[in-house]
């Protein structure tokens, strides 16, 4: 299918100012229709939820309208969509809930390929830690190790549904059967890979999914989407006068109601990026797959163009990935090499990026890291050719 790309440029304002957006994976840039719902939602006025007057039946409607939109985004129900303000915090706030029912010498599986946000929380539970590696030439993370980490004392497995700055797809599935074979949970970080195509969290076999909408078009909003009946099963320490219903009793504090219409407008908008009929969620399964299929022709000439360069160094070469790409330039810092393209009207990123075990397994986290570029649904060739210019010109 043809992917009408210059059509979705136009509803992106911020693309008007002469700047090529290769950050994407930092954060993404943000559509008309985002800022009006966010804009429409203040002008119509709101108020917290549970009163008994129109503002607060108004902020009732967007938040039960968030908690669908999300589920359909990632294949999951409503009930089980837990907002909050980021991956972070959210994944903090279950890391520690669900550590309560852990003992001493229960297990918890991590890998090196993930960003930290999907680390440290796992880490800082008491839970006796197992490292999957990361092959540091491919970027790989081989699923056939998981056979020997996973057995009866292993209570979790967190793992990336893709790498923030490699882009790697580990085999998800694959790794989800092996924990839940054992009796282990999962909890699987989608925040880049939700970007970057269309998703299923129970083909996945993630009990626990994260994203983060401003990632995909949307603003600062995370969410975790999991079985309510999961979630019955877990409980979160909270105020005593706090909702004990689920997912609410997982939200603390009062929500940016605002935002979260704006969530709803973005998933709305991914599900139109290319035309189609259905529900949203088929329309969304349609799209999203439009969008991988052209930031991957995008990619492809991307990568071709780097490794064409000798003193471009490449990090990575896995089978699957997103359209993100991770470099150095010879003689220069990955500092200096954002500053020079930025002042080339391109805007990339460099440093570790929160991948912290990762850049420590390439060896290359104590000396700045890398440069990141990243194609998102928004990008042109034009990007691509402006970055390639650039990364030319910064030759020593």
């Amino acid at each position: 299918m043809h992917f009408p790309v210059q059509k979705v440029r136009a509803s992106y304002p911020e693309l008007a100012d002469g700047y090529a957006y290769l950050d994407g994976a930092a954060g993404t840039q943000t559509p008309q229709p985002v800022i009006d719902a966010i804009a429409g939602a203040y002008r119509a006025g709101i108020g917290n939820v549970g009163g008994a007057f129109p503002a607060s039946h108004r902020s009732e409607a967007i938040v039960a309208g968030c908690r669908q939109a999300v589920a359909d985004l990632v294949g999951g129900h409503p009930d089980g969509v837990i907002l909050g303000p980021n991956m972070t915090t959210l994944t903090y706030r279950l890391a520690a809930a669900l550590a309560k029912e852990w003992g001493p010498g229960d297990e918890v599986v991590l890998s090196r390929l993930d960003h930290d946000a999907n680390v440290r929380p796992w880490t800082q539970t008491g839970a006796t830690v197992r490292w999957a590696e990361v092959d540091p030439v491919t970027g790989e993370l081989p699923v056939e190790q998981y056979a020997e980490l996973v057995g009866e004392r292993t209570r979790l497995v967190a793992v990336t549904a893709a790498s923030n700055v490699l882009g790697t797809r580990p085999d998800v599935a694959a790794i989800c059967a092996l924990a839940h074979a054992a009796g282990a949970l999962t909890y699987v970080d989608g925040v880049h890979a939700t970007a970057h195509g269309p998703v299923d969290m129970r083909a996945l076999g993630a009990d626990f999914y994260a994203t983060s909408a401003y990632k995909w078009s949307g603003p600062h909003i995370g969410a975790v989407v999991a079985d309510p009946a999961l979630l019955e099963r877990v409980e979160p320490d909270r105020l005593a006068s706090s909702p004990a219903t689920v997912p609410e009793r997982f939200e603390t504090g009062t929500a940016a109601f605002a935002d979260l219409a704006g969530v709803t407008a973005a998933v709305d908008h991914l599900a139109g990026l290319t035309p189609g009929t259905g529900t949203r969620r088929e329309r969304l399964l349609a799209s999203m797959a439009a969008a991988e299929a052209h930031e991957l022709e995008l990619f492809g000439a991307l990568v071709a163009g780097l490794e064409a360069m000798p003193h471009v160094t490449l990090y990575g070469k896995p089978a699957r990935r997103t359209a993100t790409a991770y470099f150095t330039l010879a003689g220069l810092t990955p500092r200096q090499v954002a500053e020079r393209l930025a002042v080339r009207g391109v805007n990339v990123w460099n440093g570790h990026n929160y991948a912290w075990e990762l850049t420590a397994a390439l060896g290359i986290r104590d000396s700045g890291s890398a440069v990141r570029a990243g194609l998102v649904h928004y990008n042109d060739r034009s990007d691509v050719d402006r970055l390639l210019d650039g990364v030319a010109a910064l030759q020593p």
